[in-house]
């Protein structure tokens, strides 16, 4: 599908002796690199699929019925595809693909998320069934006239043409239309901002293309996006990673 509009471990360890006890170590580290894994990948790492609301009243829905879990909180279009990790005191820690925290389990079940608003984070919990998080399909009619609202939103914006161009197959479908609104959505937001702006003087064109990797670049005023079916949802970057394109951390 090739389509183009213009507008727009810890591990603890014993020094022993004789080779029996080193024997003795080695099996007590590999067993304790199970456990870690075993902890943030089992079925306790998580809460259950569902609606969850902060005590602040914030909500979002964890999906968690595919091989990543997804987040998306309540009026909001990204979902957030969740990487786990084990943290101290045998929590489990879920980051987004730019490395943030996002939520925090601990072996009990309690759940925290961090959110701008709420940097320091604020306890959740379950409200009830929640939607699933699996990418949309459109077809190549409905996508071409997403890439005419979206390019006109973001030429609009900007006071000036920018080109959209799409090259990808079936298979990134999904994956194709999350990276379109993400991406441009992404680029209004620094828009928006005074001092942020003049990052996109320079931009000129917008590609998605499918690649072995998920990945955004930013260059010769081109935003070069590859969306990666072989990832699954994690096959494309998140509104975080193109921001960071325009306006990389120091």
């Amino acid at each position: 599908m090739a389509m183009s509009v213009v507008a727009v471990a810890a591990s603890l360890s014993l020094l022993f002796g004789s080779a029996a006890q080193a024997q003795t170590r080695g099996n007590a580290q590999a067993e304790q690199s199970r456990t870690l894994r075993d902890r943030a990948t089992g079925p306790g790492a998580t809460p259950d699929s569902g609606r969850y609301v902060t005590d602040s009243g914030e909500a979002f829905i964890l999906d968690r019925s595919g091989q990543r879990p997804l987040l998306r909180f309540d009026r909001r279009d990204e979902t957030w595809v969740l990487r786990p990790t084990p943290a101290p005191r045998g929590d489990v820690v879920y980051r987004n693909d730019a490395g943030e925290q996002v939520l925090r389990v601990t072996p009990g079940g309690g759940l925290t998320i961090y959110t701008p608003r709420a940097p320091g984070g604020s306890p959740a919990s379950f409200a009830g069934a929640g939607q699933s998080l699996s990418p949309p399909t459109l077809g190549p009619a409905q996508l071409f006239q997403l890439m005419t609202r979206r390019s006109h939103m973001v030429s609009q914006s900007l006071g000036r043409l920018v080109e959209i161009n799409v090259d990808t197959n079936q298979n990134a479908e999904g994956l194709t239309v999350e990276a379109l609104i993400l991406s441009t959505d992404a680029i209004l937001r620094i828009a928006r901002s005074p001092t942020a702006r003049e990052s996109l003087n320079q931009l000129r064109r917008i590609s998605i293309v499918q690649g072995p990797r998920a990945s955004v670049v930013y260059a010769r005023g081109e935003l070069r996006i590859t969306v990666s079916p072989n990832e699954g949802t994690a096959g494309r970057p998140s509104s975080l990673r193109v921001v960071r394109a325009f306006l990389p951390q120091p």
